[in-house]
């Protein structure tokens, strides 16, 4: 299902069909700052499972980050973070980064494994925040490409999307948010004693 939302004039009736999906364990495609993603209620674990599976992985393998609508509850998903990281943090977001962080305990057992740390997402795009603030908990996000392909037009084109995807049955819920971005996200590892960018994307940052 293709639906169109208006970043400007957000379809509030809309926003709770895609809450909806996400409550019933379905997953969605939709708009960020960056290229468009796929992604699921983290508090599911059957959606978690369905969409590992789409990316032909075991969820205890995954490398999902996690979209947040703002910097609120971040503390039941990682560890203290000093006040310099926050600060940072605070100065990016809304944007187009990925912050790597210590994960706590609840994300290990939310995805079933031993990961030790987990990526921050919060674009800035109304649409998704929007439905992340809905919800009531964060998003388990990944990119539509895998990480060996380059990014082709496809990834920002809602249309193409919907083509390539249309027929996959997991999908419930395509948002054409209007056109995207072929530029990935920049990567922020901030687990160790050094701050340090392991992806430059679209998002400019100075260290």
């Amino acid at each position: 299902m293709l639906v169109e939302i208006n970043p400007k004039n957000i379809d509030s009736r809309l926003i709770d069909q895609a809450v909806k999906i996400l409550q019933n364990d379905g997953i969605i495609i939709f708009p960020t700052d960056t290229v468009y993603s796929m992604g699921c209620n983290l508090r599911s674990k059957k959606a978690l499972n369905n969409l590992a599976k789409m990316k032909g992985i075991k969820l205890s393998k995954a490398n999902f980050s996690i979209i947040c609508h703002d910097l609120s509850n971040l503390s039941d998903y990682v560890k203290h973070i000093d006040r310099p990281t926050f600060k940072l943090l605070k100065q990016s977001f809304p944007g187009p980064f990925t912050f790597i962080l210590n994960a706590t305990t609840e994300v290990t057992r939310i995805f079933d494994t031993n990961k030790k740390e987990i990526g921050i997402r919060i674009p800035d795009n109304k649409i998704i925040l929007m439905i992340v603030e809905q919800l009531g908990n964060p998003i388990a996000t990944t990119s539509l490409h895998n990480e060996e392909d380059t990014f082709l037009d496809y990834f920002a084109d809602p249309y193409a999307i919907y083509e390539r995807y249309e027929d996959e049955d997991q999908i419930e819920m395509i948002i054409d948010g209007g056109a995207g971005n072929l530029n990935a996200s920049t990567v922020v590892d901030c687990t160790g004693d050094q701050t340090k960018i392991i992806r430059q994307g679209i998002g400019q940052i100075v260290l």
